[in-house]
């Protein structure tokens, strides 16, 4: 379906803006589209030089924000192995290991099933997790059939536990001086596996799934780091066990202190699900009038706070009309008569359920010694 909603285009009247604009609370929410004449304001604390531009490719430029849906051009990619080149004419799905009917699925059969669409923010675990990395974050519309069908249509048996997900991509791994080449897996329960919004996913914003974003075909796992999301699917496995590999067991582990009566234990978690974010994108001026925008994502929004120079948090205005469950909420703030010099923002959000995003020096992200998960607040510095 091409994209051709008011989500992702810059509209440039007046007119068709006080068209699209939705009410909250009685106040215009008019996070998108950027005004006519705005000026973006640069932030001073710019990321230093990705490092390894062939391991995370196309991070998104946050004062470059302007359109809720990320273009697929724009769409961060990660490669944790190589970038494999597929032929779709070629290339089919296993599905096999405890099911009583194993399949082989070409794209075209996969196409003929049920189709459903998911709007997901997909971010990369590690994003925040390095000066450099800030922008591994994107949102599309994700089309595809619904994983659990799949399953069911394999039938599994009574002794699977865990569905394990293989892409195209390998390399070679070395464990205990074992030198083995293994292709990129990951896994969850079967349990989470049938959530009905888990898609075998085959198109991306109205279009065939770009190569780096895993053509022909990637799981989509709303709700989930970009870590769960494999890309280059080949072949799905249930099996009896863990998966315990690098990127379940090795690699992907966050590190943490925890507080047990005054003694301090070391634990190791698996990343999995998304946490609970926000972070200011950009500000803009026009005719004198400033405006702080950002974006808030990894649970159901219930507000975004705001805070400059380390004062009051104030509440930012979120854009409802651009909605989806599982899709990051775009949100403004009016600021008024900034004083000129350099000047701090900090944003948080808050879900439904009235969870907080931690603070920077929040135990649980103070005692976390790795950079997965870096769900802290984001304070970003502008000169006005």
């Amino acid at each position: 379906m091409p994209i051709t909603s008011r989500r992702e285009f810059i509209l440039t009247s007046s007119a068709t803006f006080a068209a699209f604009t939705a009410l909250q609370s009685g106040i215009l929410a008019h996070a998108f589209p950027s005004q006519v004449g705005e000026e973006v304001i640069p932030w001073l604390d710019q990321p230093p030089e990705n490092p390894v531009p062939q391991v995370v490719a196309n991070q998104l430029q946050w004062e470059q924000l302007n359109s809720w849906l990320t273009p697929n051009e724009q769409f961060f990619s990660i490669a944790h192995y190589d970038r494999p080149t597929i032929d779709a004419e070629k290339w089919k799905l296993e599905v096999g290991g405890l099911v009583k009917k194993a399949q082989t699925l070409t794209l075209a059969d996969l196409k003929a099933r049920p189709r459903q669409e998911v709007v997901f923010t997909v971010e990369c675990s590690g994003n925040h997790g390095f000066p450099w990395f800030q922008g591994g974050i994107g949102t599309a519309r994700w089309v595809g059939t619904p994983l659990a069908g799949i399953l069911a249509d394999a039938g599994v048996l009574e002794n699977g536990i865990e569905v394990v997900f293989y892409g195209a991509d390998a390399g070679e791994e070395v464990i205990r001086e074992v030198k083995m080449q293994q292709n990129f897996a990951r896994s969850m329960s079967l349990a989470d596996a049938m959530n009905p919004n888990n898609l075998l996913c085959y198109e991306m914003n109205g279009e065939p799934l770009p190569p780096p974003n895993g053509f022909p075909l990637r799981l989509i796992a709303p709700g989930w780091y970009g870590i769960a999301n494999v890309k280059w699917l080949t072949r799905i496995e249930v099996r009896d066990t863990r998966l315990m590999n690098r990127f379940m067991a090795r690699d992907y582990v966050t590190i943490r202190e925890e507080d047990h009566d005054g003694k301090t234990a070391w634990v190791e978690t698996s990343v999995g699900r998304a946490l609970l974010k926000s972070a200011p994108a950009k500000v803009t001026r026009k005719d004198g009038q400033m405006r702080i925008m950002g974006a808030a994502w990894g649970a159901p929004i219930d507000r975004v706070e705001v805070r400059i120079d380390g004062g009051e948090w104030q509440a930012a205005t979120i854009d409802r009309s651009d909605q989806a469950e599982h899709a990051w909420s775009i949100w403004s703030l009016d600021w008024n008569n900034p004083k000129p010099g350099e000047h701090a923002i900090t944003s948080r959000a808050i879900d439904t359920a009235g969870n907080a995003q931690p603070s920077m020096d929040d135990p649980k992200i103070a005692k976390k010694h790795t950079y997965w998960e870096s769900n802290g607040q984001v304070t970003r510095r502008i000169r006005i």
